[in-house]
């Protein structure tokens, strides 16, 4: 899709092609209602400013979407495609996949919520590393990342749309 395309949807399709991308109406209908744009840089700054905007409770909202690191994403929808997708690229092997078991359950334990991290651009190792560092984030730090990372995937998926 263009951005004239995207400019040309109807609220409804305009919305629809954004549902995958971050499964927030807020987030949607502020990207959505905020056409026309003029490129593609403009969209994504659209959705950096919404994304920056996310309450703990959208955050909820969209990791009930969100499959645990490490483990493929079940069905045939959209937003299962593109997760399966990113996390593609790791090279998991049956060593880090245990440990990423571990960090996961240990991750629930503590903050009682998926551990959500942009895959994308990441290995295997630094997602460890970076699940490691978190494990001593307190609540609220822990809280303004994940947002933070919603919103990169929200971007990274958005900018995909366009390409």
């Amino acid at each position: 899709m263009n951005v004239q395309e995207f400019n040309a949807l109807t609220q409804k399709q305009a919305e629809q092609a954004l549902r995958p991308c971050l499964d927030v109406p807020r987030w949607i209908k502020d990207i959505s209602e905020g056409r026309p744009y003029d490129s593609v840089d403009s969209i994504l700054q659209a959705a950096d400013h919404a994304g920056a905007q996310l309450t703990p409770s959208e955050v909820d909202q969209a990791l009930l979407h969100h499959p645990r690191i490490g483990e493929r994403a079940r069905g045939g929808h959209t937003e299962a495609r593109l997760s399966r997708e990113e996390q593609a690229e790791l090279g998991i092997t049956t060593d880090i996949q245990t440990q990423l078991d571990q960090g996961n359950a240990e991750y629930e334990e503590r903050f009682d919520q998926v551990f959500l991290i942009r895959a994308a651009g990441r290995s295997s190792d630094e997602i460890l590393a970076e699940l490691r560092r978190r494990m001593n984030n307190t609540a609220e730090q822990e809280s303004q990342e994940v947002a933070d990372q919603l919103s990169q995937i929200a971007t990274l998926r958005l900018k995909g749309l366009f390409s």
